[in-house]
C-alpha cells in the first residue's frame, strides 16, 4: 500500500476506474461491490429489487447500487468490518450497542459515501460538475473529502487527537420486530436506521456537537426502549439540528510513519456566534411532520401550540426557541 492519503475531490476521481476508498493506493484489481451488502438485504427481508430515487432523479434498484473497490481493500478490510457489523445486527440492540463508535462510523460512513460516489459519478457524467468542481459547493466538497479521508481508517491506522468527528446514538426500540428502513441527508451527512429492536442516528462530520446539543433528551432516554413515534421524533431533532449547525469543521491531517493523525481546529474559530442557528419550532414541526407521516399527524396538530410542539416525550426537553 502506498502511504499517500487519497483525495478524490482534487481531480474528481469518480469514473469507476479506481477504488472508491483508496484510489490507486493498492496494487490490486478493482471489483464492484454492493452499497447495500447481501447480508443487510437479507436481514431487512429485502429482495434487492426495491427502488430508490437519486439526486439526479434517476430510479435505481438497491442491487444495482455498486461502487468500485480494490480486491485487497474489500477482502482484507471491508469484509471483516461487514462481518462484524452483520453479527452485531443479528444480535439486535445488545450486539449493536457493544460495537465501538468508530466501527459504526466506518460502516455508516462507507454506506453513505457509497451513495455520494454514485451521485458524483452521475453529476460528472452529466457534466453538472466540471473537472475543477466549479459547479459544486466548496463546503460540500470539503466535507465529503474529509469523510473520505477518515474512512481510510478502515484500512490504515488513524488517530483522532482528543476529539471525535461524529455524533452517534444507538437506542433500543419497544417493537422487537421493527422493519428495516434507513434515511440519510447527504448535505449534512446525517443518517438513521432502524431494524429489529434497535435504532441508530448519526451525524458524521460535526465533531460531536449534535450529541451535546441534545444531551438533555438523551440523558432522559438513557437505555429505555423507544416507541416507533419516539424514535422518529428523536431522529427529526437530529436532522433539524444538523441543518442548524453552522460550522464547517477544519482539520490538520498529518501522516507520520504509516499512521494518519487528525487534529480538529476549534469550531468557534473567529465567528462570534453560537454553533447552531436559532431553533424555530415552526420549521422543526415541518421536519417532524415528514418523519411522522406513518401516523398521519398534520402540521396544525403538531404546532397547535406554537410554543410547545407535539411530543411523545414527557417532558419534551426541546431546545429553547428564539
Amino acid at each position: 500500500m502506498k502511504s499517500t492519503i487519497y483525495q478524490p475531490f482534487k481531480n474528481f476521481d469518480f469514473k469507476f476506474k479506481n477504488c472508491f476508498l483508496s484510489g490507486d493506493n493498492f496494487d490490486a484489481p478493482v471489483e464492484e461491490i454492493n452499497i447495500l451488502p447481501d447480508w443487510l438485504l437479507k436481514a431487512g427481508n429485502l429482495t434487492g429489487e426495491e427502488q430508490i430515487k437519486l439526486l439526479d432523479e434517476s430510479i435505481r434498484a438497491y442491487n444495482t447500487l455498486k461502487v468500485p473497490c480494490s480486491t485487497e481493500v474489500n477482502t482484507q478490510f471491508i469484509q471483516p468490518l461487514e462481518d462484524k457489523i452483520a453479527a452485531a445486527f443479528a444480535e439486535g440492540y445488545a450486539g449493536v450497542s457493544a460495537l465501538s463508535e468508530e466501527e459504526l462510523f466506518q460502516w455508516i460512513g462507507k454506506f453513505m459515501y457509497g451513495f455520494i460516489y454514485i451521485e458524483m459519478n452521475a453529476a460528472v457524467g452529466l457534466q453538472q460538475i466540471s473537472a475543477d468542481g466549479i459547479n459544486m459547493s466548496q463546503g460540500l466538497m470539503h466535507k465529503f473529502g474529509n469523510l473520505n479521508t477518515m474512512l481510510q481508517s478502515i484500512y490504515r491506522p488513524m488517530v483522532y487527537e482528543n476529539f471525535t468527528p461524529w455524533s452517534i446514538v444507538v437506542v433500543p426500540l419497544e417493537d422487537k420486530e421493527t422493519n428495516f428502513s434507513f434515511r440519510d441527508e447527504i448535505n449534512t451527512l446525517t443518517f438513521s436506521l432502524k431494524l429489529k429492536d434497535f435504532g441508530i442516528i448519526a451525524c458524521l462530520q460535526d465533531n460531536g456537537t449534535n450529541k451535546m446539543y441534545h444531551e438533555e433528551i438523551l440523558t432522559q432516554i438513557g437505555t429505555k426502549p423507544l416507541s416507533a413515534e419516539q424514535f422518529e421524533e428523536l431522529s427529526a431533532r437530529f436532522y433539524y439540528s444538523a441543518y442548524l449547525f453552522n460550522r464547517l469543521p477544519e482539520y490538520t491531517i498529518m501522516p507520520v510513519e504509516g499512521t494518519v493523525y487528525i487534529d480538529a481546529m476549534p469550531l468557534r474559530g473567529t465567528i462570534n456566534k453560537a454553533l447552531f442557528d436559532h431553533w424555530q419550532h415552526k420549521t422543526y414541526a415541518q421536519v417532524l411532520q415528514e418523519f411522522w407521516k406513518p401516523w398521519g399527524h398534520t402540521l396544525f396538530e403538531i404546532i397547535k401550540d406554537p410554543t410547545k410542539p407535539m411530543s411523545y416525550f414527557e417532558p419534551a426537553c426541546l431546545p429553547v426557541t428564539q
